[in-house]
């Protein structure tokens, strides 16, 4: 019997905003099939959301990306009903956000989602662990709780030491480390970043990149992440929702966009990135080609040749213990017959982490005879990865 699918954390169905003064002869146009710029022009609506359907799973990061005028920011803001929608319902871990009342709302959004803005929207007559604790004065906490907290949140994001200096003291990357920790430390359980990283400078972003990175592998929270980079969008993100005047054009994983995109609009999108910083080596890894897991050389000696290789992987209880050549087997037995163990003519290739950038394996995979391993942290084998995967999927034709 199949396993029952895993609910998400956020369901979005047939969620549309129309701006202007008479939405429904919109809504209308819009269920004709009009454009955008159709329903503009004739009847002065501007639709900002055309009947976005999306699903946010629990601890993943998912982008909404698009170019300005593309919906993103204002779908982020129905997320907490900063925003209210023309039409349409959104979900968020079981309550209808839009049946929620005005005290209702208030307490969702104080305990529910926490939101990172552009512009860091700290409060300049506060000190810096005071903006971090803000949140928690709201909900009440006592002061003596929340500082704690916040000094346990500033130090999480690399400000310990900072705590009694005010915003305009600090950087720019500086004031939205401040703001990604005032954010976490009301322990929301969906965190909304709109453009957060936008402000800075290259270098800053991508340092504030890492860092989002290093706190994600550490909390797993629920991030809904707004941004009009390609590149930080393919780097962040779990899941990508690409929006263009209003719609959807496409949503999936970073490889399915770069790879796989859904129409000319998307393919325009990718066309210049750099896929080898982007995709990585669970992407293009294989099974190995030839699994042993006898050491004695003569079974192994007819598995490699049965299945036509002059290699093979040795496993001993799942465990991946190294590669041998049909060469060295063929050597050592036309030498010293079976005497000698499988282990012993065991090389220790070098091995890649299943996150590490096509970029960073290409020149190992080059001149290495066998496909190499990728090996997690904790000396999991996950699967190989050779020259010919990673060139193939670095020239794949995209669309």
């Amino acid at each position: 019997m199949a396993e029952p699918a895993i609910r998400p954390l956020v369901q979005v169905r047939g969620l549309s905003k129309v701006f202007g003064d008479n939405p429904l002869v919109a809504m209308e146009r819009i269920g004709q099939g009009h454009s955008k710029d159709q329903i503009l022009e004739q009847t002065g609506q501007t639709v900002g959301l055309n009947t976005i359907d999306l699903d946010i799973q629990a601890g993943e990061i998912f982008v909404i990306m698009g170019l300005s005028g593309s919906g993103k920011s204002t779908l982020i803001r129905h997320f907490n009903r900063l925003i209210e929608p023309t039409q349409g319902q959104i979900t968020v871990d079981g309550t209808d956000v839009m049946t929620l009342s005005e005290k209702q709302l208030e307490q969702f959004r104080r305990h529910k989602m926490s939101m990172v803005f552009q512009h860091f929207g700290l409060l300049p007559h506060r000190t810096v662990i005071e903006n971090v604790g803000y949140g928690l004065m709201v909900q009440g906490i006592e002061k003596s709780e929340r500082r704690k907290k916040a000094g346990a949140w500033l130090d999480a994001v690399g400000l310990d030491g900072y705590e009694e200096r005010y915003p305009a003291q600090l950087s720019g990357g500086q004031q939205q480390r401040v703001g990604l920790a005032r954010a976490l430390c009301t322990d929301a359980d969906i965190l909304l970043m709109d453009e957060a990283f936008s402000a800075l400078d290259p270098l800053i972003r991508s340092e504030m990149q890492d860092q989002l990175i290093a706190l994600q592998d550490r909390l797993h929270k629920t991030i809904i992440f707004i941004t009009h980079d390609l590149d930080e969008a393919l780097r962040l993100g779990d899941h990508i929702a690409i929006l263009k005047d209003g719609l959807i054009s496409q949503v999936g994983r970073p490889v399915d966009i770069l790879l796989r995109p859904a129409d000319a609009y998307v393919e325009a999108f990718v066309r210049d990135v750099n896929r080898a910083r982007v995709l990585t080596a669970d992407v293009v890894m294989q099974p190995p080609s030839c699994r042993l897991t006898n050491e004695n050389l003569e079974e192994a000696l007819r598995q490699m040749r049965g299945e036509e290789k002059d290699y093979g992987y040795l496993f001993k209880e799942d465990n991946f213990r190294g590669i041998v050549s049909r060469r060295a087997i063929e050597a050592e037995i036309s030498k010293s017959g079976l005497k000698v163990d499988l282990i012993q003519l065991l090389e220790k290739p070098m091995s890649v982490h299943p996150g590490a950038s096509l970029e960073k394996i290409l020149p190992t995979t080059l001149g290495h005879p066998y496909p190499i391993p990728v090996v997690t942290d904790d000396g999991d084998f996950q699967g190989v990865v050779s020259q010919k995967d990673v060139i193939s999927a670095l020239t794949e034709t995209r669309g």
